[in-house]
């Protein structure tokens, strides 16, 4: 390398270093030491879903963090701009763009969280999924869940369970259960459609049993499609005066959750089993989504008496029992 390659090479190489220099000022006022914001204590909702992007556009919008680019660098620069925890978060006056970082990936200072509960999920599996996020423990949510009812259309319900609606929410951490049951019931009475106790005396049945039927399609059903044919089942063989014989309704009876239901199942002693005990259960047996309470309030008109399933999420339908038998013996081999 000749003299004039050298001084080159020195010259680049100084450049270099005096732009990384003042990238790391830059970053040392910006991010680790800028105490300006935000200018008083905040609060800040970060959604479920969203890009790194949008959080810091989200803070910036806040008044929380003055430069959102140098925000999503030194993320980036540390990977943490895929650890962010979606909630809401309690920001104090005069905090840095690090230490809010740390806090969104941390979870520090966070002071509501977001809870998804998936449809036919019960009372039992709301509590514990309430405890897995943080909210609070699952004894006391189940205790005030099955403890306390509901007024549907000046009817009322034995417990919650059926009407805690599954949605996704933002609970406040060490959220009461009276807090929690008073959200979940008041979406699901938001949810339900208006005509619904009009629709449940025209097909003669009370709206909390109409929630019942709609919890037994939700733990039956896969598929949209199905949810009215299997409601039809239902009506029907209530009308016949046939038990049920659900499965679902065997497995809410036992004490703990079976994959399987054995023949020894079916003989459990409880209200709940469908197939000892003609007419409906006692209770609803999950919390029903829309579709499985709109399937249970227009439910399909056929002659169908059965059904089996026979995979990939879908059931075969009978009238008679001759036609069952010869399902079972398809799909069930």
């Amino acid at each position: 390398m000749n003299r004039s390659s050298l001084r080159v090479a020195v010259w680049i190489a100084g450049f270099t270093l005096l732009a990384a220099l003042l990238l790391a000022v830059r970053w040392w006022i910006t991010v680790a030491a800028d105490r300006s914001l935000p200018l008083a204590p905040s609060t800040v909702i970060i959604p479920r879903g969203a890009s790194f992007d949008d959080v810091a556009a989200i803070l910036r919008r806040r008044g929380i963090i003055g430069d959102a680019t140098a925000f999503r660098l030194y993320a980036r620069l540390i990977h943490a701009d895929t650890a962010v925890r979606a909630g809401e978060y309690e920001i104090q006056a005069h905090t840095t763009p690090a230490a809010v970082l740390k806090m969104l990936t941390t979870g520090t200072g966070q002071v509501a969280v977001w809870v998804t509960i998936p449809e036919g999920f019960t009372a039992a599996q709301i509590a514990r999924r309430l405890q897995r996020d943080g909210i609070g423990p699952a004894g006391a949510y189940e205790r005030y869940f099955m403890h306390h009812s509901l007024d549907v259309d000046g009817w009322r319900t034995r417990t919650l369970e059926g009407v805690l609606f599954p949605d996704t929410y933002l609970f406040p951490a060490g959220a009461s259960p009276r807090l929690v049951a008073h959200v979940m019931t008041a979406q699901f009475l938001r949810e339900l459609p208006a005509d619904a106790a009009a629709r449940a005396r025209a097909l003669g049945f009370t709206l909390p049993q109409i929630i019942t039927i709609a919890s037994m399609i939700e733990r039956e059903a896969k598929v949209d499609a199905e949810r009215p044919l299997m409601a039809s089942v239902y009506y029907n063989r209530l009308r016949l005066g046939m038990p049920l014989q659900v499965d679902a309704t065997i497995e809410y009876a036992l004490p703990h959750h079976a994959d399987v239901i054995t023949r020894r199942d079916l003989e459990i002693d409880s209200p709940y089993n469908t197939y000892l005990h003609r007419g409906l259960p006692p209770t609803p047996i999950a919390n029903p989504g829309l579709p499985s309470l709109l399937a249970a309030l227009h439910p399909a008109k056929t002659d169908y008496l059965y059904y089996v399933y026979k995979g990939g999420g879908r059931h075969a339908f009978a009238r008679t029992y001759a036609e069952q038998q010869a399902n079972i013996a398809r799909y069930e081999r």
